[in-house]
């Protein structure tokens, strides 16, 4: 993707949203926490922002931002509760860039500048129970039907923007049935992209489609959001499929295989964008805990004059930087087109497993109060948990790349 915004622009950019983090959602973050839910007028203020689509094409409504730049912004959002960005997150990233790179022309135009507004919450419907971080094993199925009634009617979005507006009538109907679990905005979304098989892989592909199913086309239920160890304000919820009826304008790319290269490119750019969220997070636990280390005495000595504190500091501090940078060179080597797989599943799998041992070792810094709900690691702790499993868990990741780095040995050995 060609740079959209200018470094100039994107400094103020950054610098907005960096504000906007500090000062609007920092002093809110246990209000989150409590009502499990983002408070309204900080929704409508990332609407106003742009923070809806930041990542989303300028042609469409978005601000265009690439993945270098997007990840400087994540380590913002890591930097407070992670509902925050999780609100929005699914627009601009994993749901948004099905659309933004394989969707069609009439797609684009249908549902992106409404996702870029923040009027279309989009959710990635592909994590089903048995199937979790291989979508080669989906079992939630689509079927042609060349016979039924055409669903121009029923699968009608919001303001009366449906997926069947360019309907293909009565020969070109998808009916899906299936379920979905731990889908992000589902209780919340107004489109859900949908992955399902349309027949067993084979010589020809993979048959994994991507459909794009409004919410509120009939037979599709969202059950109520889950309730989680952390990330409270962040929903997610399962989804049914009950005979969902769309018409053949909703299958993306127009293309029944095109699913499952659109999954898999959309995961790898979210996992540098989740390996800088876990970098922000990272950072809020060391500037928690060495604000801590430096006003609590024991024995009338400040802890942070201890060389044992001192020494779980060092350790935050290096995994932090190290994390930076590698967030910052995975973007760069994804924008370029140099590593669109192995960079950003490496940068996924050392930055959330950092801010894993960081959180550990903020709440260690804290002793015992670092276990009370008040304290602002506790929330962290449970938080950057999730992060190691979603958007491929750190197993997964470890696959990725031992696999991909033994294939481009034996490419080399000519086997």
């Amino acid at each position: 993707m060609t740079q959209q915004v200018s470094d100039e622009d994107f400094e103020q950019i950054h610098a907005a949203v960096r504000e906007f983090i500090r000062t609007r959602v920092v002093p809110r973050e246990r209000e989150i926490a409590d009502t499990d839910a983002i408070p309204e007028d900080i929704r409508q203020a990332a609407k106003d922002i742009g923070l809806f689509g930041y990542a989303i094409p300028q042609e469409w409504g978005g601000l265009g931002l690439n993945l270098t730049q997007d990840v400087e912004l994540a380590m913002e959002f890591g930097y407070t509760a992670l509902a925050l960005r999780s609100m929005f997150g699914t627009n601009n990233g994993i749901a948004g860039q099905v659309l933004v790179n394989f969707g069609t022309d009439e797609q684009k135009a249908q549902w992106l500048e409404k996702i870029a507004s923040g009027e279309v919450v989009a959710s990635f419907a592909l994590t089903e129970p048995g199937a979790g971080s291989n979508p080669a094993g989906l079992r939630t199925k689509a079927r042609q039907d060349h016979d039924g009634a055409g669903a121009g009617s029923a699968a009608s979005g919001p303001n009366g923007a449906g997926a069947g507006s360019a309907a293909s009538g009565l020969n070109g109907d998808w009916v899906i049935d299936g379920a979905k679990c731990f889908i992000t905005n589902a209780a919340l979304s107004n489109l859900l992209v949908t992955f399902a098989r349309t027949r067993p892989a084979d010589e020809n592909g993979p048959g994994i489609a991507a459909f794009l199913v409004p919410t509120d086309t009939p037979g599709v239920t969202v059950a109520p959001h889950d309730e989680k160890m952390g990330q409270q304000g962040a929903w997610t919820s399962d989804v049914h499929f009950d005979g969902v009826r769309v018409p053949a304008s909703a299958l993306v790319a127009g293309d029944e295989d095109a699913g499952y290269k659109a999954a898999m490119t959309s995961l790898a750019r979210g996992r540098v964008h989740i390996a800088a969220l876990a970098v922000g997070s990272a950072q809020r636990a060391l500037d928690e805990s060495l604000r801590h280390a430096a006003v609590t005495t024991q024995g009338g000595t400040p802890i942070g004059d201890f060389q044992l504190v001192q020494a779980h500091l060092a350790d935050m501090q290096t995994g932090i930087m190290a994390g930076r940078a590698l967030v910052r060179d995975a973007a760069v080597k994804y924008v370029s087109g140099e590593d669109r797989r192995i960079a950003p599943s490496v940068a996924k799998l050392f930055c959330t497993e950092m801010a894993g041992d960081v959180a550990d070792k903020a709440v260690q810094v804290h002793g015992g109060s670092g276990y009370m709900r008040e304290m602002t690691v506790e929330r962290i702790y449970r938080d950057v948990r999730l992060l190691r499993l979603y958007e491929g868990t750190s197993e997964i990741q470890r696959l990725i790349i031992g696999g991909g780095l033994v294939r481009a040995e034996k490419k080399k050995q000519g086997q």
